[in-house]
């Protein structure tokens, strides 16, 4: 089941976690919208260590204002639901 629904703003955790990861640096504590509940897939992170589980993914929308400061257009990243929270 699916905690995020098409048009919540969610942030990117901050956290840098030890080992491999595939949540961006540049995206880490910004706020984008999930635009699509893409799939349930393994957490590749967990993978690399023996564990194998999956976990939904989301395509979440970040505007490059908010990770860069300027632009008008905007990223979209396909990220798991640990990587993610409520925006507050």
């Amino acid at each position: 089941m699916s905690r995020f629904a098409v048009g919540a703003r969610v942030r990117a955790r901050v956290a840098d976690r030890d080992g491999h990861t595939r949540l961006p640096r540049y995206a880490r504590g910004h706020t984008g919208e999930v635009v699509e509940v893409r799939a349930t897939w393994q957490l590749p992170d967990e993978a690399v260590r023996g564990v194998f589980g999956a976990e939904p993914v989301y395509a979440v929308r970040f505007e490059a204002a908010e990770l860069w400061g300027s632009g008008s257009h905007s990223v979209i990243l396909d990220l798991w639901e640990s990587y993610l929270e409520e925006a507050p």
